[in-house]
């Protein structure tokens, strides 16, 4: 039995003018330490499916279970880290990572919790920032707060909501491989599920792509195992030909789905972030 298993999930939001049917029949299975990326066009309704999985919103259909228990509501040791950062701007980089962690361990004493959150924000390179608050930090630092936060809690699954889409080229690029060795620490893999709508991104990080259809009613297409050994460095992808048959299936199913005929007369077009992007470039792919 996989660690996390997604089944039949499906999603309809109602608004006084429609319904936007944004999932449809979504099953996946990840297993214990697995980091699996779900690529798709930008507002498919990967991040309503993180959500749910996340026990953050419930499934209209469908269900989600841990070990084999039922997911209701959010789930003890698991984190998040948003696009957005989502720090408190009133509190220190180290304050911030130290709240979460007295959440997650409220019986530890203050000072461990302290070390812990200091610890954290040294394997993110931030141990010199830790009494500045956000508004002093850069977005790529702030982004660097975030992921401290997440993993100083120990927790046994990471969510990741597009955690880079908001950063410039060279600070994505940086924390990617900050983010990969934390995650596959060999003392204390953590299971992760991305979303992301970079392809490369996701080659990057995971042991598994699954890509998204293209909404209304989005579901997962087949996934493409990425066999290759960690770390990994994006001049390796570009050569490594088992990384360009995982790319080509993933981009190729994207297309598809864009191509499939679209009933327009009876899905109304979903007017939140459910926005077409366009097919990842090689440059974003």
């Amino acid at each position: 039995m996989a660690f996390i298993d997604v089944c039949s999930v499906s999603k309809t939001f109602t608004t006084d003018r429609a319904a936007r049917h944004v999932l449809d029949d979504v099953t996946l299975s990840v297993d214990q330490g697995e980091f699996v990326s779900i690529v798709g066009f930008m507002g498919c309704g990967k991040s309503t499916l993180l959500s749910i999985v996340a026990g953050l919103l419930p499934p209209d259909e469908g269900e989600v279970r841990f070990g084999g228990e039922l997911v209701r509501g959010v789930r003890p040791k698991t984190a998040m880290v948003f696009q957005n950062y989502s720090l408190l701007p009133w509190l220190t980089a180290l304050e911030n990572v130290q709240l979460a962690v007295a959440s997650a361990s409220p019986k530890w004493p203050r000072e461990r919790q302290a070390d812990q959150a200091r610890r954290y924000l040294g394997k993110v390179g931030l141990g010199n920032a830790s009494h500045r608050r956000p508004i002093q930090l850069s977005g790529g630092m702030q982004q660097r707060v975030a992921i401290a936060r997440a993993l100083a809690t120990e927790p046994d699954v990471l969510f990741l909501d597009d955690p880079f889409g908001a950063l410039d080229a060279l600070t994505r690029a940086n924390l990617q491989q900050e983010l990969a060795q934390l995650c596959s620490a060999e003392e204390r893999p953590v299971t992760t599920i991305m979303i992301t709508n970079s392809v490369d991104e996701a080659l990057l990080l995971s042991d598994r792509i699954v890509p998204m259809t293209h909404g209304p009613r989005a579901t997962l297409g087949r996934p493409a195992a990425v066999a290759i050994p960690k770390p990994r460095t994006r001049a390796l992808l570009m050569h490594d030909e088992d990384a360009m048959r995982s790319r080509a299936h993933v981009v190729e199913s994207l297309t598809a789905s864009v191509r499939r005929p679209r009933r327009a007369h009876l899905e109304p077009q979903p007017v939140d972030d459910i926005g077409l992007s366009g097919v990842p470039s090689r440059s974003e792919a």
